[in-house]
Formats: C-alpha cells, structure tokens, sequence
C-alpha cells in the first residue's frame, strides 16, 4: 500500500495537521487517535502511530508510539517509506536521549545517518496540470506557483504516484481539465524539500522536483479522483500553511 491522498486515514492525519495549524492541539491528537483506531494496513498504522507520537507528552509513549511507526513501517519497506527512516530513528535517538539511555540514543542517531541517501526512485513519474499539452512536450522550470502568487518556480515537480499527480492537477491553478501526464526526467533530480519531513516523515508522496526539464511520454487517463470534501481539506491545509516555500 502507498500514500493515497484520498485515503480515509490519510485525510484524518491531514484534518489533525489543520487542527494543528490552528493551535488546537487536543483536537488535532483526537483525529490522530481515530487515524490510529480506523488503520487496518500497516501502511496506515505506520503513518498513524507517527502522528501520535507526536502529540505524547510523556517520553516514554512518545518512544513506544514512534518505535511502533518503525516497526510498520519496515514492513511495508517501498520508496514512500524508506525515506522516512532517517526522521524516524532521528525521533527515536531524541527520545533515549531524554530518557538517559546513550546507548541507544547513539545507536539510533547511526541508523538515521546509515538510511540518509539520494532519491533511487525508478518511477514510472506523473506531472498533473491543467495545461493541455502534446506527448513529446518538454515541462520546464520557471513556471508560477500554484500555492503562492507571484512565485516563479525555479524547478518542475513530479511524482512516482498517480494519485498524487492527480491531487496536484485538481489543486493547480486555471479552468481547464485536470490532466496527468507520464513524464521522463532528462536530468538529476531531488526529494521536494517542501514536503519531506515537514508534515509526513520522509518523502510519502514521493514527490520530486528537478532543474532539468521533463519529457512527457504519454497521458494518464484513468486515476482515482478525489472528493470534493477530501479536495477542500487539502486547500485548507495548504491556506494553513505559513512556511514559505523552498524554491
């Protein structure tokens, strides 16, 4: 299982993160709970018990809560969490060091800097847009921002999953249809810095984003479409957002 923006435990996690915009925390740890109660998969669990971890206030359930995190999350082991393992061993070392546990603390701390490691992502990779465009067009930097006005981009996004390239397209700016195109990187390319380890630990969306173009090489159209509540819970969480973004 990967990260499904539609997905009923997701959208919860992403109702907390709201709830934590707006400085309610006990709402927020409430909706994180129901995420960890409704998981069933252990991808869910996974993301779950993260989230919980973090609203713990006393450090030995915190450990217990991102310990658990690990655990599912190494069951899973797919590129939208492998890239979380160094945040989480990072939180667990951080725990043992309250606790008084060097050993372990330092062990952990290891971990984090072994997992540390670029993107080996193989795609296949979506662009969703609402710009209509011909297989064997090249998407370029330079465009402008769909989450802040006035902002030209200095690289072109993309993503391993289908379904996040269709959140990016409902949520991009203009009339036309959402569209979602295979793409190609011509060039390097990096993990987004604005979503890894920000809200979600690593990169669960797989999003990427390069300064090179990218070749679109075919058109996707079939993918699950996200509701028009589960739509307006991403654009507030977006509006709640006051970080700037990394460009």
């Amino acid at each position: 299982m990967e990260f499904n923006p539609g997905n009923p435990v997701i959208r919860l996690c992403v109702m907390g993160m709201v709830q934590e915009e707006k400085d309610n925390p006990d709402a927020a740890n409430s909706l994180f709970r129901q995420a960890w109660q409704e998981a069933t998969h252990d991808f869910e669990k996974y993301i779950a018990a993260y989230f919980v971890a973090r609203h713990e206030k006393e450090m030995a359930q915190r450990l217990r809560w991102f310990e658990t995190a690990l655990q599912f999350g190494l069951k899973v082991n797919n590129d939208s969490v492998n890239g979380a393992l160094p945040a989480l061993h990072s939180h667990i070392a951080d725990c043992y060091t309250a606790l008084g546990d060097a050993d372990n603390a330092q062990k952990h701390q290891a971990l984090a800097l072994k997992s540390r490691k670029q993107p080996s992502d193989k795609g296949p990779f979506y662009h969703g847009t609402k710009v209509d465009l011909p297989v064997g067009a090249l998407l370029t930097p330079g465009g402008s921002s769909n989450y802040k006005d006035g902002l030209q981009m200095n690289h072109i996004y993309f993503t391993a999953l289908v379904n996040g390239a269709g959140l990016a397209a409902a949520l991009a700016k203009g009339d036309g249809a959402d569209r979602v195109y295979v793409v190609v990187p011509t060039g390097s390319f990096e993990n987004d810095p604005n979503v890894t380890d920000k809200k979600f630990p690593g990169n669960p969306s797989r999003s990427y984003r390069s300064q090179d173009p990218l070749k679109i090489v075919g058109v996707v159209s079939d993918w699950e479409k996200i509701t028009p509540e589960a739509l307006q819970q991403w654009r507030e969480k977006l509006a709640a957002n006051e970080g700037d973004i990394i460009n």
